[in-house]
């Protein structure tokens, strides 16, 4: 078993080598002259929009480690909290800004390789995504690796407050997962606002007023709409899924101490995410497609990939199961649970919000009445979807919970729902790969189109335009519904945290308790008022945008007669502006609220809080994410062709629609599984302060 550990640091470095791989095989591609300059603004745009962002975000980083150093010099948490709060934060925001500056240096060469064939531009936008994938779970593992070693040392010279090694180890690692979790949600939060008002904003007053193409290179907010692909759906998602792939393994590694498995169950969740880089990277290599392809033969291609990396990782987890826990080897069954429900979510999710199947299709056919059947069977559509992922939650919850154990005792079922959430984002190295190849293949067509290539590139880039959002949608709803086993599993791990800490203190989390009661009511509103702060902020930013664009067309007609260049920077630095002042207070109420439920309601209003917020947060984050995924396929659908074509008043239905979906899938429906989240860290972090203050 000692050797077990080296898994984790090991796919680490295995995990970043490839990362190094994939990096320098998409810088060797070409840039041609007529993309190179364009690809440059974007670059300059996304640059800036971070480094702002991490100015704003260092601030609270800062305030956070002073709260949480003095609440260590009070003996209210543990004396390496303050730091591992900051590695959290370092690595979650590292990774989503490595993964973007691969992101942008590969859409010029992607646009470049479809002038050659589809294939070559699936594999540069692919090996792009790659990078990112990879680099997440290689911080991840980095990050976990460093601090299970250093805690494991320090744990022979300092006072453990009476804990074991391993609850010493586990308490202490679950901070900086409260620091990843704030980054993701500055992140995905800022970059959703900066990307979806940019892009609400020229879709609304280019495209249906002025009627020009989508990324022509005579609207003034084209250029904002392509930074926005990058710093929203890039960095912060590449922020957001480092949080859950974190989040997952620490609260299993909690909940397999709190089961009595000592440095075993510690170990366990670890050696799972370490296979599951290795066939994330094998499966890497056999993405590739045919000339002409489909949108079917497309899929396929990224299905042999991921599927191959499952059913890998499933079986090679049997064995390591075998290995280190040969008397526990039913532990194996959460795995492959996970990994199914995975799977399933990942199928039900396409069902809903491709325009290869029947839902998308009607819902496009619904927008030859107008822009208000769309918005009205949109909405229907979303809310149908969330019958599916809600019944493979439940299902996985109860088939991990009772195959590990769960009937005979409850720590060891709930460490297999914490292994479940594991399992399903194991290969997260490679299920996110298909993800973030979407944004570049967007890029790509932009600049394609802008740079005034040959149609047949424009086609290509389509093609691989819109797979990207069937598979970005895919993977929202694969990372909600591990959002949802992960949230239930740090529900758990608060609850072990306060027996830890307390073995005395008695839970009462019956109906009969009007704090739990509270709880639950103010944590199923969390989500909302969440979502309408989120969903406000882009409305607003999107008024600007339209007013500049509009305002520009009307000062200088030269350009929409193609004889002026519109002023770009101005609308990127509206969007920058607007997403840094508005994303402070939906990261604020995520944090603020468990600490102040802790005040007044006390511990078990504060479980019913958790509660209430995962159950709506999880419901609302597969309507918003699915109704807006089926709104942009749909729109996309009438592109192709249908119900007629482009510049039709179908087209503009449709369009419109688009606008409600945008923030819907990119801005509030993703942000809402990291509040679920990462209020319930924030309650691990602070459950000694709530034990002390509560008033219930």
């Amino acid at each position: 078993m000692e050797y077990a550990i080296l898994a984790a640091p090991c796919a680490a470095v295995l995990a970043l080598a490839f990362a190094l791989y994939y990096a320098r095989k998409v810088l060797k591609m070409p840039e041609s002259g007529e993309t190179r300059g364009i690809a440059a603004i974007i670059r300059k745009g996304a640059n800036a929009f971070l480094k702002r962002q991490y100015l704003v975000v260092a601030i609270f980083f800062g305030a956070m480690f002073a709260v949480l150093g003095i609440l260590a010099l009070v003996g209210f948490v543990g004396p390496f909290m303050p730091f591992a709060f900051l590695t959290g934060g370092a690595f979650s925001g590292l990774s989503g800004f490595l993964g973007m500056k691969i992101a942008t240096a590969a859409n010029a060469r992607t646009a470049v390789a479809c002038k050659d064939s589809l294939n070559k531009g699936l594999r540069t936008a692919f090996s792009a995504g790659s990078v990112m994938g990879l680099i997440v779970v290689g911080l991840g593992l980095c990050d976990l690796s460093i601090w299970y070693f250093a805690l494991k040392g320090f744990s022979h010279v300092v006072d453990t407050g009476g804990l074991t090694q391993a609850e010493f180890i586990a308490s202490n690692m679950i901070t900086f997962g409260m620091g990843a979790s704030s980054m993701a949600l500055f992140a995905r939060v800022g970059g959703g606002i900066f990307t979806k008002a940019a892009d609400v904003g020229a879709d609304l007053v280019g495209k249906v007023e002025a009627n020009i193409p989508e990324d022509d290179h005579r609207n003034p907010a084209v250029i904002a709409d392509n930074v926005g692909d990058n710093v929203g759906d890039v960095a912060g998602m590449g922020a957001d899924l480092y949080e859950s792939y974190v989040g997952s393994i620490l609260s299993a590694m909690a909940l397999g101490v709190a089961a009595g498995l000592d440095f075993k169950g510690a170990l366990l969740p670890l050696g799972i995410a370490a296979i599951g880089v290795l066939f994330s990277i094998v499966g890497s290599f056999l993405v590739r497609t045919k000339e002409n392809a489909e949108q079917k033969n497309l899929l396929r291609a990224l299905r042999t990939g991921t599927w191959f990396a499952a059913v890998g990782t499933a079986a090679a987890s049997v064995l390591f199961i075998w290995l280190i826990l040969p008397d526990r080897l039913r532990l194996a069954a959460p795995v492959i649970i996970g990994l199914a429900a995975g799977v399933l979510i990942g199928f039900f999710t396409e069902y809903f919000t491709s325009a290869s199947y029947r839902p998308t299709r009607k819902l496009s056919s619904s927008a030859k009445s107008g822009a208000g059947p769309v918005i009205i069977n949109g909405t229907a559509l979303g809310m149908l979807s969330t019958v599916a992922p809600v019944l493979i939650i439940s299902a996985a919850v109860l088939g991990s919970f009772f195959a590990a154990g769960g009937a005979a005792s409850t720590e060891t079922g709930m460490f297999g729902i914490g292994i479940a959430a594991v399992g399903m984002l194991s290969t997260l190295g490679i299920t996110l790969s298909t993800d973030a190849y979407g944004p570049v293949a967007d890029n790509a067509g932009g600049i394609a189109q802008m740079s005034g290539m040959d149609e047949k590139v424009r086609e290509r880039t389509d093609a691989l335009d819109s797979l990207g959002n069937t598979t970005a949608a895919t993977g929202k709803g694969f990372a909600i519904g591990s959002a949802m086993l992960t949230a239930l599993a740090l529900l758990s791990s608060f609850i072990a945290q306060i027996k830890l800490l307390d073995p005395a203190f008695v839970f009462d989390l019956g109906v009969d308790n009007p704090a739990v009661l509270v709880g639950v009511f103010l944590g199923a509103m969390l989500p909302f008022l969440f979502s309408a702060l989120t969903m406000s902020a882009v409305g607003k930013s999107a008024q600007h945008i339209m007013l500049e664009v509009r305002h520009q067309f009307a000062q200088n007609p030269g350009i929409l007669a193609g004889t002026s260049e519109p002023d770009y920077a101005r609308c990127v630095n509206i969007c920058t502006r607007s997403a840094q002042r508005q994303m402070i207070a939906p990261a604020l109420i995520a944090v603020v609220s468990p600490i102040l439920a802790g005040l007044f309601l006390g511990v078990n209003g504060v479980t019913g809080l958790l509660l209430g917020a995962s159950v709506t947060g999880f419901l609302l984050a597969v309507f918003m994410s699915n109704s807006g995924g089926a709104w942009d396929n749909a729109k996309k659908f009438v592109e192709e062709g249908h119900f007629g074509g482009k510049g039709s008043d179908a087209h503009k239905a449709a369009v419109i629609g688009d606008t409600v979906g945008d923030p819907f899938k990119d801005t509030s429906g993703p942000s809402i599984n990291i509040l679920i989240k990462l209020i319930s860290v924030v309650a691990i972090v602070f459950a000694q302060v709530i034990l002390s203050i509560g008033l219930l």
